[in-house]
């Protein structure tokens, strides 16, 4: 009888934050050994517990999302992630720009699905989250690193990167603040990155999941702040600020020039449709979260007072300027 044998779209994918080292702390864990995980960014099993304005506005939710959603998601989640940006400066994001899903780990999925063809290269930077390496594998694509230069702080080099840029380059991976080093890139280095984009006619995918995940002074520079000439993809979320990465609540911000981009995000929502909908209840604890940030300007759900904490426990570390003091993952 004929194996059943993985496809061979997955020769090369490879996500070692669950992978086989994942697998030996298991293995020593069921031996009685007691062991640290820093794989993944997951606040809960450390004692960070979600807001409790969030987990209330879930559970009213309850009983009136049972039902699927828009697929881009529910309007007043929509609507308070694009007042979010309106109130950092960031012009022209509307709710019709934003795309909820599971986590921001799905939007980065369908994002290169809907994207990348067979032999695209796109920029990631290494060290890099794995997932953005592993969905460029798995959608055709290949993944061209550029390097982020441990004796500068992590710091990538602008010239550095846009030597790697040929024909078959589409589009360009800015993780700031960065997973897995912390490094903090200044407005200069991001304004250089939109420019970079648009320069080349690339897509920037800026991830940003852990922009309020500062420390030692440290700011964050959104990259739609900068990029007006092309497409412009921001990805941010829940799960690492409000520490509710099981609810599953990220979102996919579009700015930037659309108008040359109408056939590709025409295939990011035929994707966004064939899964339905992100999950329904945790859409509601978007607005929460997001209204006192852009009421206030002040309010962080907690989250800089947790980062001033971290940073004092951490203070004998030394660590490179601009560097966050955080989880690895």
């Amino acid at each position: 009888m004929r194996l059943i044998t993985q496809s061979r779209k997955l020769s090369g994918v490879r996500y070692d934050v669950r992978g086989p080292i994942l697998q030996e702390a298991e293995r020593l864990e069921r031996e009685g050994h007691e062991i640290l995980k820093l794989n993944i960014g997951n606040p809960a099993p450390f004692g960070f517990e979600a807001p409790a304005e969030i987990r209330e506005a879930v559970a009213r939710a309850l009983s009136t999302a049972q039902g699927y959603s828009d697929s881009r998601g529910i309007l007043q989640a929509r609507e308070a992630v694009a007042q979010y940006y309106a109130a950092k400066g960031i012009t022209g994001v509307t709710p019709n720009d934003i795309m909820l899903g599971n986590g921001v780990s799905e939007l980065i999925s369908l994002v290169l699905q809907a994207l990348v063809d067979d032999g695209d290269e796109i920029l990631v930077p290494s060290p890099d989250y794995p997932l953005w390496t592993a969905q460029v594998t798995l959608s055709g694509g290949r993944a061209v690193h550029y390097p982020c230069d441990e004796s500068n702080g992590w710091m990538p080099d602008l010239d550095a990167i846009e030597a790697l840029v040929t024909p078959r380059t589409k589009g360009i991976v800015l993780i700031n603040p960065n997973n897995p080093t912390g490094a903090v890139y200044s407005t200069d280095l991001v304004r250089g990155f939109a420019r970079l984009a648009e320069k080349h006619g690339l897509v920037l995918m800026s991830d940003e999941i852990y922009e309020k995940i500062l420390y030692d002074g440290a700011t964050h520079e959104h990259a739609a702040a900068h990029t007006r000439d092309t497409l412009c993809l921001t990805f941010s979320g829940l799960s690492k600020a409000q520490r509710v990465a099981g609810y599953r609540a990220g979102w996919l911000a579009i700015s930037g020039n659309r108008d040359r981009a109408t056939d590709f995000l025409e295939g990011l929502t035929l994707l966004a449709n064939m899964r339905m909908c992100s999950n329904v209840p945790a859409q509601h604890a978007i607005p929460v979260a997001l209204a006192a940030v852009t009421n206030d300007g002040t309010n962080d759900t907690g989250i800089g007072e947790l980062c001033a904490r971290a940073a004092g426990f951490a203070s004998r570390e030394t660590l490179p300027t601009g560097c966050s003091r955080r989880s690895r993952a």
